[in-house]
């Protein structure tokens, strides 16, 4: 449903509209409601006789409400908060989804901007070297591996996988005495159950949109089978919603894509491998506008790290086995093509060139040529 279809709708439950964040605990109560019962989407800007009004300085009302409910809800909840503009009025549209809670609101009186116990958790990891993708899954076992997916993706470079390959991959963790699946391999290379039950999440959704905002959709698909055959499909999504050029060379015509598929893949893989699958709720992203394309994961920059080092090329790895396998299947370390300029791309379609940081994460921005 796009967004002039939701202002005609009425209110129920998962639909509010609000007129403004002049009070703020009403719009949290609202989104804990959404978080723990079915979801929903809040709008603000509309009054309740649905007189759209807008929302005034919309970029620092989204900051304002981030910081609210960063600071206002526990467990920590990060929903998708968009700009919209209709008929010449900016909103605020939050989109919850239904996730694992319950979710409430803080105390008022606690203390502020005390962290929550996922960045805590992040926190002890990076101190002792050790990432989320390696943590060992008790419940999983070599038989709840996707053999056929992980002979696969291997065979395409030309390597054969066995048991020993997988261990020092750290597909598969020692624990109390046996080999079990880490976060990593269920991610990865478990098999669909295995993936439903502990990271339902851990996917890739696309989506085609018929100008530079969401507002409306004209394609989109989830891919099934895990974030790995997202290398795959993602591209061929790409290419059937984005423009080919022609290049006349001698007697011979070139076409030329929209968006160089080198540049895709490396940014998609990045996504992949650096994304926050402790998040529930979230998921990879990429979104096809009029004027570019944005490949967006869930998390925020690991700790210790800043934008300036990210788009200097430091690198500081989240997930160590996703990045592992990556870097096997690649030949190559993550992102490295596109920093060494592979292909002679120019620089406007590099990811340190188009870096967005974004409420719900980070979005590689691939532009079009000019």
């Amino acid at each position: 449903m796009n967004i002039a279809e939701l202002l005609n709708s009425s209110e129920g439950k998962t639909l509010e509209f609000k007129r403004d964040l002049s009070s703020m605990k009403p719009i949290l109560k609202t989104l804990v409601a959404f978080a723990n019962t079915a979801g929903g989407t809040l709008i603000i800007g509309r009054k309740d006789d649905g007189e759209l009004q807008g929302v005034p300085n919309v970029l620092r009302a989204e900051e304002r409400l981030a910081s609210a409910i960063s600071d206002g809800i526990r467990p920590a909840m990060t929903p998708e908060i968009e700009i919209y503009s209709h008929e010449g009025k900016p909103l605020l549209v939050v989109r919850v989804p239904h996730w694992r809670g319950p979710f409430y609101l803080k105390a008022e009186g606690a203390e502020k901007g005390v962290a929550g116990p996922e960045i805590v958790a992040e926190l002890q990891r990076s101190l002792v070297g050790f990432s989320y993708d390696q943590t060992p899954c008790p419940d999983l076992s070599v038989g709840d591996l996707d053999m056929e997916k992980i002979h696969r993706a291997f065979a395409t470079v030309g390597r054969k996988i066995d048991k020993q390959k997988l261990e020092s991959l750290g597909v598969l963790v020692a624990y109390a005495g046996r080999r079990v699946l880490s976060y990593g391999g269920v991610i990865l290379f478990g098999t669909d159950t295995a993936r439903q039950r502990y990271f339902p999440d851990a996917r890739v959704s696309c989506a085609r949109f018929r100008g530079t905002d969401k507002a409306e959709f004209i394609d989109r698909m989830d891919i099934d089978g895990g974030v790995l055959n997202a290398v795959e499909e993602v591209p061929r999504f790409i290419r059937r919603n984005t423009r080919l050029a022609a290049k006349i060379e001698t007697m011979r015509r070139r076409d030329i894509p929209e968006y160089p598929e080198v540049a895709i893949r490396e940014v998609l893989v990045n996504a992949i491998a650096h994304a926050d699958y402790s998040l529930t709720g979230m998921r990879i992203l990429v979104a096809i506008y009029a004027d570019r394309m944005e490949i967006q994961n869930p998390g925020m920059l690991p700790f210790g790290m800043t934008m300036e080092e990210f788009k200097a090329g430091v690198s500081k790895i989240r997930n160590r086995v996703i990045a592992c396998v990556s870097r096997v299947r690649l030949d190559r370390g993550v992102g490295e093509r596109l920093q060494a300029g592979d292909g002679g791309l120019p620089d406007r379609w590099l990811p340190g060139a188009g870096m967005a940081r974004t409420w719900r994460g980070f979005a590689g921005v691939v532009l079009p040529p000019p």
